[in-house]
């Protein structure tokens, strides 16, 4: 059965014990949770925990804020971080009694590194943004907490909001650098990937609409020279195939690139030339890779007609047999709606 346990992180709770035996919360009657009789599946609530939930209910039926009130929210957060109903009314409580909200953030500080994947830490970090409007020095801490877990969800959603919401020349100045760090760390880093695609892409693309197409060419040469590095790497493949989208470009633009990593042997006369454009695989390099098959076959299968879909069609049974057999079920899917197009 369910059982919600004490959080490791210490709490004011943990030295001044329940609040059922503190003499200046004496003055709350506490409101016990509403459980039915048998409930299906009961949860097991720590004695603190029920003990602090108890007394929360109790305070919001009054409607009391107080410094007290941010006491007692905060032992309920550090005990069940998920709790939407603390976060929000810590927050009106912060409101309400005028409380110093750069002491808050220092607070948020160390609960965002021992929560990092509960989604109100970061949205209670958002509100008090949107109030202190002090963004420049959340790069320093977001940066911090992403060597704690360089991709979680969280961090850099948080990231990409700061940025979006105070569009800040000054704040936006070093990202792509900061990008090149992160991807430098970790090739593979698929968070990071997504976050360069944002900057560069989804941002109103800040280097100017006439410079689109050098900025294309940057970030094509860009991740080929990355593919050239890790092959398999299907983060990269993928923001290749997103600046083409995005920018509506066929993906015959490429196909040049692709042909060598999709090669079941590799020509060894090109792995020692240096070729910006074009990169090819590594010598060594493990082939064909996935992604490139994939990519290869959709490049086909857009030249349209049965020729296309013939030769699109053999790529993915080569997935399905050998190279991406944990997928085998789609590529069979894909090849038998393409061949369904063809014969309509």
């Amino acid at each position: 059965m369910p059982t919600l346990t004490s959080s490791s992180t210490s709490s004011l709770g943990d030295v001044l014990g329940l609040y059922s035996q503190r003499q200046e919360w004496s003055d709350v009657t506490p409101l016990p949770q509403y459980e039915e009789a048998n409930p299906a599946a009961p949860i097991f609530y720590s004695e603190e925990y029920k003990d602090a939930t108890d007394y929360f209910r109790g305070i919001v039926r009054t409607g009391e804020k107080s410094q007290r009130v941010l006491e007692l929210t905060e032992t309920i957060i550090r005990l069940n971080p998920a709790h939407y109903s603390a976060w929000q009314y810590r927050y009106e409580t912060l409101l309400a009694i005028n409380a110093p909200l750069d002491v808050e953030l220092k607070l948020m500080d160390e609960l965002a590194v021992s929560f990092l994947k509960t989604y109100q830490v970061w949205h209670h970090r958002r509100l008090l943004l949107t109030i202190t409007r002090n963004p420049a020095p959340e790069l320093a801490f977001i940066a911090a907490s992403l060597k704690v877990d360089a991709k979680n969800y969280h961090t850099w959603s948080y990231r990409q909001w700061l940025l979006a919401f105070f569009n800040d020349d000054d704040l936006w100045a070093g990202e792509l650098d900061f990008v090149d760090a992160m991807l430098a760390q970790d090739v593979r880093n698929n968070s990071a990937w997504h976050h360069r695609f944002f900057v560069v892409f989804q941002s109103g693309l800040r280097e100017g609409e006439t410079d689109r197409g050098r900025v294309i060419r940057r970030e094509l040469t860009y991740v080929k020279q990355n593919i050239s590095l890790v092959a398999s790497n299907p983060s990269a493949w993928n923001y290749l195939r997103g600046i083409l989208d995005a920018n509506h470009l066929p993906y015959t633009r490429v196909e040049e690139f692709v042909k060598p990593y999709a090669a079941s042997t590799q020509d060894t006369s090109t792995t020692d030339l240096v070729d910006l454009e074009n990169p090819p695989p590594p010598r060594g390099a493990e082939l064909p890779c996935a992604p490139a098959i994939e990519f290869l076959a959709d490049i086909f299968e857009k030249e349209g007609g049965k020729d296309g879909v013939r030769k699109a069609s053999e790529l993915w049974r080569s997935l399905a047999d050998e190279y991406d057999k944990i997928r085998k079920k789609y590529w069979e899917y894909r090849i038998r709606e393409a061949l369904q197009t063809v014969q309509e």
